[in-house]
């Protein structure tokens, strides 16, 4: 049973000159960040920094997994046509070095968003050449075609989250999410030369640190570059309870057998999510400092 948040959950208001204008430009735009839709506690801390994740093709999924906060039906409406433009647009006035561009599940279109998905991530490199991108993507229904259509536009990190242990996958996430659909889609992708793949775990929701630890074991199988490692907080009484409030002792035990697998990357921590701080990692300890070109990982 759920009780009280301990301490170590407890962050500040979000504030700042930077998070004002981050937040008064999406609303101009009519742009929908993941970090409000999905109650991020650290939205104060990464829009301050230069960070934003921006969720496309609307702010309605046609999926229901039971830890999520964003908002669910059968036939949401359609695509915004003028949305990687206003993406693009957005960036370029916040002058943001690292964003991540995710999406909601759209089951009912016949790509399931893909090409919108690939259309926003080729018009925010020609508005923004400079900004790094990172996407986290759905797992369109394991159709590796419509992987390849995003794959092609050529994010500087390919995302998929896992969510939890494989034991956990039905009770956590919808029953059209598994856990070989989620592998063979981060498989696929880390396939293509030069793709950095990432993945995110939710805990508390009832597995054993033992599980955790035989999940990394299996996403290092398929050579998942980056992990992130999070606590599970409950949006609203309709959704799943905490079953516990990890610490923070396990969370640094957990980054460290993480790095010890192999993993790039591990931000492990309770208030991790999927795009933590995403920038600070990438832009200065690896892409760039790698030689490459944006763009062309």
């Amino acid at each position: 049973m759920q009780r009280g948040k301990p301490e170590w959950l407890k962050v500040r208001m979000p504030g700042g000159d930077r998070y004002n204008a981050i937040k008064g430009r999406s609303r101009e735009l009519k742009l929908n960040t993941v970090c409000e839709e999905a109650q991020c506690p650290n939205i104060g801390e990464c829009w301050n920094s230069g960070t934003a994740t921006f969720m496309v093709l609307g702010d309605t999924c046609t999926r229901g997994c039971r830890f999520c906060a964003v908002s669910t039906a059968r036939n949401p409406p359609p695509p915004d046509p003028d949305e990687p433009r206003n993406v693009a647009e957005a960036i370029a006035n916040m002058q943001l070095d690292y964003v991540v561009v995710t999406s909601v599940n759209r089951d009912d279109l016949p790509d399931q968003g893909a090409g919108h998905f690939a259309a926003c991530i080729r018009t925010i490199r020609e508005r923004n050449p400079n900004t790094l991108i990172e996407t986290l993507i759905p797992d369109f229904s394991g159709r590796l075609d419509l992987l390849d259509l995003v794959l092609d536009a050529r994010p500087d990190v390919l995302g998929h989250n896992v969510e939890t242990v494989p034991r956990l996958q039905t009770p956590v996430r919808d029953p059209r999410a598994n856990w070989e659909q989620s592998v063979s889609v981060l498989a696929h992708a880390h396939a293509r030369p030069g793709q950095m793949t990432k993945t995110s775990i939710q805990v508390g929701h009832g597995e054993t640190e033992a599980e955790v630890i035989d999940t990394m074991v299996l996403l290092r199988e398929v050579s998942v570059d980056f992990l992130t490692i999070g606590q599970y907080l409950r949006p609203s009484a309709n959704h799943m309870a905490v079953k516990e409030f990890v610490s923070p002792a396990v969370f640094a035990r957990l980054g460290t057998i993480g790095e010890e697998l192999g993993f790039r990357y591990v931000a492990s921590g309770p208030l991790v999510r999927s795009s933590y701080r995403a920038g600070e990692f990438f832009i200065n300890e690896f892409l760039r400092k790698r030689g490459g070109d944006v763009g062309q990982t």
